[in-house]
């Protein structure tokens, strides 16, 4: 592949993931009076179950690229991704929805394992640093204007014209793929699928601290922004009765976020991954603290809320990479199955986390501030913890 079709792939198939997610949130309460969801905070279950299935499907296409091949691998699970959102598209009821959504997450998981070994597989060192940055800040830059996109579906036709759109996209870049895309696992490179090697493989990153702990923090640290995700349509368009226009308020603190990963490539050359992930998530604790006095003290407006979540959400952008980073350095020699495994625990503690959280949502911003206050110190904690106290330098997990 050319360099610009290697971007191009990590763009669409990452941009494909934050679509599905972000295009349903303006759809929740159509979608909660069209199936007859009992309880509006039920309706949040359609993220969580997309969520789930994404972070259990990771350690799945891992070994199953490394012995089959890229290729087949990725455009079989856009097959299923397919036939999984004609099975959205169709839901007679709210459980049959959620079993769709579900098996969305589990077959779009592909598109991150697989486009991100094949990255590997075709560049190394800055330069896939350079293309993966790239693809991060789609990925980031999507949810800027995904829910908008649902919003205005919406404004001329039923929620369920989401799902053919999301169609439409995954059937397009199969075929792309089928066409354009090479196999780029060699043949000497393959692995025999070995259940018991694979198990012992996944052992093998159980025993890393760094790993563990940052994963365990990640989890933390994305289950409060899956809380977000969760209540954001309810917070934004109905508590605080911006209707319709809450997607702008939400590409917004989306925005910000972006800005932040953007500009983490150029911050962490200087200050160095630790430092400013550390920092980060203090000052995205504080904020979030300092937050939950102002509501408690009768500050529970538009005017409070969305300068300060921005701010949070800028330091957030700080963080999620960072710990990715800092959780794989001391796995390079089995990188594919420890990326596997810190991103089955991340999404799907992360997404238990953000479902608990969503559930207690009671039409205040309290739930999720001071939801996000505790994951903040929580994921702080396990940090000390995996740092063995040492903090802002080298770091001593290992």
């Amino acid at each position: 592949m050319t360099y610009w079709q290697l971007v191009t792939l990590l763009v669409l198939s990452t941009g494909i993931v934050a679509l599905t997610i972000d295009m349903m949130l303006p759809a929740l309460p159509a979608i909660g009076r069209d199936l007859q969801v009992a309880g509006a905070n039920d309706q949040q279950l359609v993220i969580t179950a997309f969520l789930i299935g994404f972070g259990v499907a990771q350690l799945v296409y891992s070994p199953l690229s490394d012995a089959w091949g890229r290729k087949p691998v990725l455009i079989g699970a856009l097959m299923l991704y397919v036939g999984a959102t004609l099975f959205c598209l169709t839901a007679w009821t709210f459980e049959v929805l959620l079993f769709g959504r579900f098996l969305q997450g589990m077959s779009i998981a592909a598109a991150r394992v697989v486009s991100i070994a094949i990255a590997r597989d075709l560049t190394s060192g800055r330069r896939m640093a350079q293309v993966v940055s790239m693809a991060m800040m789609v990925f980031m830059a999507v949810p800027v204007v995904a829910p908008s996109i649902g919003q205005l579906v919406l404004f001329v036709a039923p929620w369920r014209w989401i799902f053919v759109i999301l169609l439409i996209a995954a059937t397009g870049l199969a075929v792309w793929l089928s066409m354009r895309l090479p196999e780029t696992l060699h043949e000497e490179y393959r692995r025999k699928l070995n259940l018991r090697q694979t198990i012992g493989v996944f052992r093998e990153t159980l025993r890393h601290r760094a790993l563990v702990g940052y994963a365990l923090a990640g989890a933390c640290f994305f289950g409060g922004l899956y809380a977000m995700l969760n209540m954001a349509e309810q917070l934004m368009a109905q508590h605080f009765g911006l209707g319709t226009r809450w997607t702008l308020a939400f590409a917004a603190m989306a925005a910000c976020m972006a800005v932040t990963n953007f500009a983490n490539s150029r911050l962490v050359m200087r200050f160095g991954q630790r430092r400013l992930s550390q920092v980060a998530l203090i000052g995205f604790t504080l904020i979030s603290a300092g937050h939950v006095l102002l509501i408690l003290g009768g500050m529970d407006t538009i005017w409070v809320f969305l300068p300060l979540l921005s701010l949070a959400m800028m330091l957030m952008g700080l963080i999620a990479a960072n710990f990715n980073a800092l959780a794989m350095e001391p796995v390079g020699h089995i990188a594919g199955t420890a990326s596997a495994a810190y991103g089955f625990g991340t999404g799907v503690l992360g997404a238990l986390i953000g479902m608990s959280l969503g559930q207690l949502y009671n039409d205040t911003a309290l739930p999720l501030i001071a939801g996000q206050t505790v994951t903040g110190l929580t994921a702080f904690v396990t940090v000390y913890i995996t740092e063995k106290g040492e903090l802002f330098g080298e770091g001593t997990a290992d």
